[in-house]
């Protein structure tokens, strides 16, 4: 079914679901790296402190654009770094991919990191030392202790991070990444109708991202930590 001359429900479906590819990759990605580089910026190794910090504050207050940018001239054009079979049929699109992919983590990475380093904040500090008095290892402190409860009590805002991921996947489109954001452009540039193809997209983001916030919020009081 034609929504605009030229344009269908499946090319859109099919744009949003390379959204929710990203999304999804992007998310994962980025939750475990968070978790490592909040555990460093945690951990009692100064030089561990130094690399976790150093990179929240270099990534957080880097533009994504340039990170999405970099990754592609940078790593594909200039290292020849593509994460692709070279004889695939599809390199070019599948390389595109995998690099916004490892963009959006490396980006989203550092707001996750600072998410769950204030989640273990929340701790009470008479949990870490009784867990030390016991003889446990930092690492077993930080596994068993600190980050179940970390998790649970940031639920919310990783809720909000997943949420900016998704609308922040708009950015691939720089790359050629066919999601969305680069669908609706084309729309635009061929159809004229601003108005009715922003509608479309702005409403299938409104689909994607309402429920997340809705499902994040019901879990996090659900497994909200008493106090």
């Amino acid at each position: 079914m034609e929504v605009l001359p030229g344009y269908t429900v499946g090319q859109i479906l099919e744009a949003f679901w390379t959204t929710v590819q990203l999304t999804i990759f992007s998310a994962v990605g980025a939750l475990i790296l968070g978790t490592v580089l909040a555990a460093m910026r945690l951990a009692p190794v100064p030089m561990l402190n130094w690399i976790g910090t150093t990179y929240v504050n270099v990534v957080r207050n880097t533009p994504l654009t340039l990170i999405i940018l970099f990754c592609s001239f940078g790593l594909a054009q200039t290292l020849g770094i593509t994460f692709v079979d070279s004889n695939s049929p599809t390199s070019i699109e599948d390389s595109n991919f995998r690099l916004a992919v490892l963009g959006l983590t490396v980006y989203t990475a550092s707001f996750v990191c600072e998410t769950v380093r204030s989640g273990v904040n929340t701790v009470p500090l008479g949990q870490a030392e009784a867990a030390r008095s016991l003889g446990l290892t930092f690492s077993q402190n930080l596994r068993i202790i600190l980050l179940p409860q970390a998790f649970r009590a940031v639920l919310i805002p990783l809720g909000s991070v997943l949420i900016a991921l998704t609308k922040n996947t708009t950015i691939a489109s720089a790359i050629g990444v066919a999601e969305a954001a680069l669908l609706m452009k084309e729309m635009i540039e061929n159809t004229a109708a601003l108005i009715t193809v922003g509608a479309i997209f702005a409403l299938g983001f409104v689909v994607l991202t309402l429920p997340l916030g809705l499902f994040f919020g019901w879990l996090g009081k659900r497994l909200a930590v008493a106090r």
